[in-house]
């Protein structure tokens, strides 16, 4: 999970910071194409001008300030007075685009490169194997735990049939684009999250979706199930949480009602602890048993 409540932002791609949304008129497609190569001037010269913008790219002064207005108006870039070294001359000092934080990282950088390679480091410095693995594992641990705490607020202010939904909520808030919604069979609830911060650098360290998980498991009090996984090639990542019931319902209070849902969409026993752990642990991928037929509905959630 990425922190954001620290003034972090999810980062867009270049083609939806620049871009706007998908178009299907051809002329827009090459509008959103010129405007792309507009913040691109920009972010391999420096603040430019409009004059400037149009000599690089061809384009008159009046088109690169069409553009230039649509891109600030998505954040992408913003007008400053152009910085005069020397004595001043007359008149008012030019004006000069240069690109926000958030148009800046709209373009590809090295952070899941980055965040691969500190990785590998820790496992290298732990001793590799085993061990290494393990390090990682601590790491990621680790690197939950302050946004854990801040769930976990989050999630004791609502009463515990809520707290899945809240959950998503939440999530949503530090760009996951999460959702709650019951699963098939009413056997529990299933949180999908549509958006992967770290999807590249899971791929290669599935302890981050593991640890992940854990701490879904500790935050409703419940064991859950991870069931697809974006970096596993899933279109969502989809975790399965059963509901709960009073004793007088379940046998036990807390006590889980049901597991994932069967193939005929009928509610099924619980699995037991140990086989959920595991089964997070291993991840969907590495799992001897074929997963519920729950996450076909992550794949295309309702």
């Amino acid at each position: 999970m990425k922190k954001q409540g620290d003034g972090q932002r999810t980062r867009p791609t270049a083609e939806q910071a620049v871009g706007g949304s998908a178009l299907s008129s051809s002329a827009l497609d090459e509008q959103s194409g010129t405007r792309n190569k507009v913040a691109r001037s920009i972010l391999d010269h420096g603040p430019s001008t409009a004059a400037e913008l149009a000599r690089r790219l061809g384009l008159t002064q009046a088109a690169v300030r069409r553009h230039l207005d649509a891109l600030a108006a998505e954040g992408v870039v913003e007008a400053r007075e152009k910085r005069v070294y020397g004595s001043r001359g007359r008149g008012r000092p030019a004006k000069v685009f240069a690109l926000t934080d958030g148009g800046r990282d709209a373009f590809d950088q090295a952070y899941d490169e980055l965040a691969a390679d500190a990785l590998r480091w820790i496992a290298r410095s732990a001793g590799g194997g085993e061990l290494g693995e393990a390090a990682i594992a601590e790491f990621a641990r680790a690197r939950l735990a302050d946004q854990a705490e801040k769930y976990r607020d989050l999630l004791e202010r609502v009463p515990p049939e809520e707290r899945t939904r809240a959950l998503a909520e939440a999530l949503s808030a530090d760009g996951y684009a999460a959702t709650a919604r019951g699963a098939p069979g009413s056997a529990g609830e299933q949180l999908c999250q549509h958006h992967c911060p770290v999807v590249h650098t899971a791929e290669q360290f599935p302890q981050l979706c593991e640890a992940e998980t854990e701490v879904f498991s500790r935050l409703l009090g419940t064991h859950v199930q991870r069931l697809a996984t974006i970096a596993h090639g899933d279109g969502v990542c989809t975790t399965f949480i059963p509901r709960t019931r009073p004793r007088s319902a379940a046998g036990a209070e807390g006590e889980p009602d049901s597991g994932a849902p069967g193939p005929d969409g009928t509610a099924r026993s619980a699995a037991p602890a140990g086989r959920l752990e595991a089964a997070d642990r291993a991840g969907p991928a590495d799992r001897s048993e074929p997963a519920p037929s729950v996450k076909d509905a992550g794949r295309n959630p309702a």
